[in-house]
């Protein structure tokens, strides 16, 4: 058991080019896992390994290594910085204990370090924070610290001050030991020296010291008394309280350097032994019954307890299919039998590999604190709990955020369409984001994703790695409907055909509910008329024609159903009368209820060097963008807008023609508003056309 005070396991996530795989790589290289840097530049970097990350210099798929340092195990997940990829984000942080947040050094917190921020906040997830890229024009180290503070709202407990900046970036100072670290010009990590503080720096760093040391007593009562009386609490002592305030979320420690010139990295790894916690040191799972709700019940991280696991990804490769575990609680060894708790049938655990990014090492045993992947389970999904078969429980599962664009693929023969089919349902079990649906009029099938890049790739992937060639349709929106207007109404559902006949009769009411309320049913029947066994009857009737909208077929959204009175049958009332009322009382109602389009707005976020901001801005509103903010920066603009999502295809072809390729966008899904008249009879119209054509 002592040494799961020795696992660490973190994430390392960031914006689209902050330096996160690069980092992943100077760890590997220190740590000795690898000997040889690859450059993320140079399509070399270990963690991304499928040709299309080579190719694009992006990260898309979360990569897994392990590595050691001082003696203590890390478990490392460098993640996707790329909007459209923030899945991969989001479940590596629902089973990670720590995180290295990495911001860049000129570009500072980006739209997406927002978003993966505030994930990691959801998933409770102590950090530290690295401000890269301290070797690139405009950078600022203090600036940075200040956008962390304004920005995310955290409190960025500083723990180096950088010697030089720009070029002259050389080291750092240890704030703690008042001794500074410098690098040499040769690139190895290891080619550095430790000096007294650089006489220029000596006030700076006293000043950050005094700063460092009483936001770290104020998690110890007695050491802070200590130091007001002023007697300076030991090293220890500092370190103790600092560990207890990080993994209580109170403040991260924040570094700085350059992963690419490996300065700086050391103090990281360092920080992470020191601050980060151990799996002992984090809340335990909380477990949930097969509704979701919980238990009270909670995986404690403990060799001896029955064995609690939750499979976060699955990859498919040449071997088979990858389960990638999270062990909680017990421990598992090859050959044993476990239980999935969503599907409620039991594996037989052939084989476990430890990941090192696509190679791995075989394993015969893993316990509590591991991260590990399992090879050739048949059934398991993202998310599935795997559990002891004599002590079934069910952890926390995670949520998915609907995708909000489709696209329309066809095989190009009858011999890719089989394969296709094949490939598909590899891809859904990979990325919980992506969904395939067939369409009933056109028998197309339709990919949905988070963003066109996220669709791109999985084209991308279709074509190269299955070996299905395909052609692509439009990209098409995820639009809404909703209602606008209250609407009372009555419907009576009266068949009889010899015997017992069918009859009910409901007296309700439609009306918009709250944005984002989805579909809400309420009875306010009373005194039997409609008697309480057929109320779930009449909500499961109107709730399987939300579906399906009035205007153009598209879901309805956000409308309240309140169940008012009704009439019942004493030999021919059902639960299926009830039912079927409820659909016709949808078919009748619903058309006079002010039936409205909307659809999805996104939150954009764009780049753009200083002399293209008007350019930009008037494509925006040309784009029906509102612009919400703008803030200017040492290297360029950041323009915040809103805008929506049918008006955004194309865009970034488009952005970097009118900023001669360097403007840079990302954009995620923020809400649902309605449509403007015309946009909306376009729509329709369109809709209708392609129904026409299917029909013949």
């Amino acid at each position: 058991m002592a040494e799961l005070d020795h696992y660490r396991n973190i994430g390392i996530f960031a914006h689209v080019d902050a330096g996160k795989t690069t980092t992943t790589e100077r760890i590997l290289k220190l740590t000795g896992k690898i000997h040889k840097s690859g450059e993320v530049h140079d399509g070399e970097a270990t963690t991304d390994f499928m040709d299309q990350e080579r190719e694009r210099g992006i990260t898309i798929q979360s990569a897994a290594t392990s590595c050691e340092w001082n003696k203590h195990r890390l478990n490392i997940i460098d993640t996707p910085g790329h909007v459209d990829f923030t899945i991969e984000v989001y479940r590596s942080l629902k089973v990670l204990d720590g995180g290295i947040g990495v911001f860049c050094g000129s570009g500072g917190v980006e739209p997406q370090s927002e978003t993966n921020w505030r994930y990691a906040n959801d998933s409770a997830v102590s950090r530290v924070i690295l401000v890269n890229k301290l070797d690139r024009l405009g950078a600022d180290f203090y600036r940075v610290v200040k956008q962390v503070k304004d920005v995310l709202a955290a409190n960025a407990l500083v723990m180096v001050l950088p010697i030089g900046t720009e070029e002259n970036f050389c080291g750092v100072v240890d704030l703690l030991t008042r001794k500074a670290w410098v690098w040499d010009d040769s690139g190895l990590p290891e080619n550095y020296t430790l000096q007294d503080v650089p006489a220029d720096m000596v006030d700076l760093v006293e000043e950050y010291r005094e700063k460092l040391i009483e936001t770290a007593v104020e998690q110890d009562d007695d050491i802070l008394e200590a130091y007001l009386d002023g007697n300076e609490p030991s090293l220890a002592d500092i370190k103790r309280c600092i560990r207890k305030g990080t993994i209580a979320l109170d403040f991260f420690p924040t570094y700085c350097g350059s992963a690419f010139k490996n300065k700086g990295i050391q103090p990281v790894l360092d920080a992470v032994v020191d601050y980060l916690p151990s799996p002992m040191e984090v809340p335990p799972q909380p477990e949930v019954d097969l509704e979701g709700n919980p238990t009270g019940k909670f995986a404690i991280v403990d060799v001896n307890k029955p064995f609690r696991a939750l499979a976060f990804k699955i990859m498919d490769d040449r071997f088979g299919a990858l389960t990638f575990t999270r062990i909680y609680s017990g421990k598992i060894e090859k050959g044993s039998t476990v239980l999935n708790t969503a599907t409620g049938k039991t594996e037989r655990i052939g084989r476990m590999v430890e990941m090192h990014a696509n190679s791995r090492e075989e394993i015969s045993s893993a316990h509590a604190g591991d991260i590990i992947a399992i090879v050739g389970m048949k059934n398991v999904q993202t998310g599935h709990t795997l559990c002891d078969p004599d002590h079934p429980a069910t952890l926390e599962p995670m949520i998915f955020p609907d995708p909000v664009i489709s696209i329309a693929i066809k095989p190009k023969d009858k011999a890719a369409s089989e394969k296709m089919g094949i490939a598909l349902a590899k891809m859904i079990a990979e990325d919980p984001s992506f969904r395939v649906e067939t369409d009933e009029d056109s028998k197309e099938t339709i990919i949905k994703g988070m963003g066109e890049l996220h669709l791109d790739i999985k084209v991308d992937i279709l074509r190269r790695t299955h070996g299905v060639d395909v052609e692509v349709g439009k990209p098409q929106v995820a639009y809404r409907e909703t209602i606008t207007l209250a609407k009372s109404d009555s419907y009576t559902h009266k068949k009889q055909s010899g015997g017992s006949g069918q009859f009910g009769k409901i007296d309700y009411m439609v009306e918009p509910g709250e944005p984002g309320s989805g579909f809400t049913f309420e009875s306010k029947v009373t005194g039997g008329n409609v008697p309480r066994e057929y109320w779930p009857a009449v909500e499961k009737g109107f709730r399987f024609c939300m579906s399906q909208g009035v205007l153009a077929g598209f879901p309805l959204l956000d409308v309240k159903v309140t169940l008012l009175d009704g009439g019942f049958h004493a030999v021919d009332s059902s639960a299926i009368a009830f039912e079927i009322a409820a659909k016709g009382a949808y078919r009748q109602t619903i058309p006079l209820a002010g039936p409205q389009l909307i659809e999805p707005i996104m939150k954009v976020d764009v780049f753009t060097p200083e002399d293209h901001v008007g350019d930009v801005i008037g494509d925006l509103n040309r784009r029906r963008g509102m612009i919400k903010a703008q803030e200017a920066g040492p290297t360029g603009v950041r323009i915040k807008a809103e805008a929506p999502l049918s008006d955004m295809f194309g865009y970034i072809g488009d952005l970097r023609t009118m900023t001669s390729g360097r403007g840079q966008f990302s954009m995620e899904f923020s809400h649902y508003l309605p449509c403007p008249k015309n946009v909306s009879e376009q729509v329709i119209k369109e809709v209708k056309e392609r129904q026409a054509a299917n029909k013949k």
